[in-house]
């Protein structure tokens, strides 16, 4: 990551100048990691935290992990703040004002017939081996985990996921994710890839990551070589608003589409993050520039305290109708309600009524689901 430093307009450039941070300390992964701003005191060196964040920090602290790369606070902190990044990883008092939140909205426990093993799909599983996150963001659908210690590259649970895996030969394509699969040693992660492999009826291997947007270190050339070894290879990554796509971001991005993998792209529906038409289309626009596909854009879940960050259908449909003839359609990502019964596009045909607020819709095997509080 030496190159990074010749570029003046990088993160990595600016932080250890202003930050007086030795360079090589910056640029590794594991450092990173190890400073993750996790405090109230931490965090007010590097934000102009107002009263509902500060109280977030002292009453959130047990309900959801904290934790934000020096990296991306220090991007989202720069030139007064970048608010469409603050909104994700800053907790916050609106947290607690959620009345249709759930744990768990998208019933992964009931369907799961191995720890950490999400079968959905028939021939596809979501293989949740990681825990730890380069940042935890406030929409995470996931929080409930964040309870469950001792997760992140359990030998059990992945002995006992890939002995699950081998013996439904229906699968074929295994989403390797978390928290952040790609959190982890060269070798831990090479041992789960090789061992996927060894699995005659796997065909594809996919990983969910965010450390392109949070942690671009970690994807060396070296670790993306070693990708490179186990095709087919395929990575979404997780870039809600341009601002978070940087010289060091793309150096990533580069590292892992010169390694052959294909890169897609699955944002988040935001409040004050990505929810106007120009934002949206900046977004998708850079992606393409940078060989990322964008492939979706998920209406946020209703998962426990993120009202005050969900947009409403009718705006999403908005969006996506405004993109249309305005940007490549290769750009334009398919808009995604994600349900226990799998994944529904939002979209006029789908949609069967509206019944006050709330959105009924029909998935794609004929189930009707009703999401509440969605509409407008």
């Amino acid at each position: 990551m030496e190159e990074l430093l010749k570029i003046n307009h990088s993160v990595a450039w600016q932080a250890t100048q202003k930050l007086h941070i030795d360079p090589d300390m910056f640029l590794s992964w594991t450092w990173q990691m190890n400073h993750q701003i996790r405090s109230l005191e931490q965090a007010e060196s590097f934000f102009g935290l107002n009263d509902q964040e500060r109280q977030g920090f002292i009453q959130n602290k047990d309900i959801f992990e904290i934790g934000i790369t020096p990296y991306y606070a220090f991007l989202s902190a720069r030139n007064g703040g970048h608010l469409a990044m603050q909104k994700q990883v800053l907790p916050s008092t609106k947290e607690f004002i959620d009345p249709d939140g759930l744990e768990d909205p998208l019933h992964e426990k009931n369907q799961s017939p191995v720890k950490e093993v999400v079968h959905i799909y028939p021939d596809r599983v979501a293989f949740c081996v990681a825990q730890l996150c380069p940042v935890y963001c406030r929409y995470c659908f996931r929080k409930r985990r964040d309870k469950e210690h001792g997760l992140h590259f359990h030998r059990h649970v992945i002995k006992q996921g890939l002995e699950y895996i081998a013996s439904q030969t229906s699968i074929s394509d295994v989403l390797i994710t978390g928290g952040d699969p790609f959190l982890a040693s060269d070798e831990a992660i090479e041992s789960l890839i090789s061992a996927l492999r060894d699995i005659s009826h796997v065909k594809i291997i996919r990983f969910g990551t965010r450390t392109p947007v949070a942690l671009p270190y970690r994807l060396t050339k070296k670790f993306t070589q070693m990708l490179k070894r186990y095709h087919p290879i395929w990575v979404n990554t997780h870039f809600n608003c341009q601002e978070e796509i940087t010289p060091d971001a793309a150096l990533a991005l580069a590292n892992l589409s010169d390694a052959g993998i294909p890169l897609g792209n699955q944002s988040v529906l935001l409040r004050g993050v990505n929810d106007s038409w120009d934002k949206l289309a900046s977004l998708c626009r850079q992606l393409t520039y940078h060989r990322v596909r964008p492939y979706y854009m998920f209406h946020a879940n209703l998962v426990q305290g993120t009202q005050h960050l969900r947009v409403p259908i009718k705006t999403g449909l908005e969006l996506i109708r405004n993109l249309r003839g305005k940007i490549s359609g290769f750009a334009i990502p398919s808009y995604i309600l994600d349900t226990p019964s799998g994944k529904i596009p939002l979209n006029e045909r789908n949609i069967l009524d509206i019944d006050g607020n709330d959105v009924l819709l029909e998935s794609n095997h004929g189930e009707i689901w009703r999401e509440k509080n969605a509409w407008i």
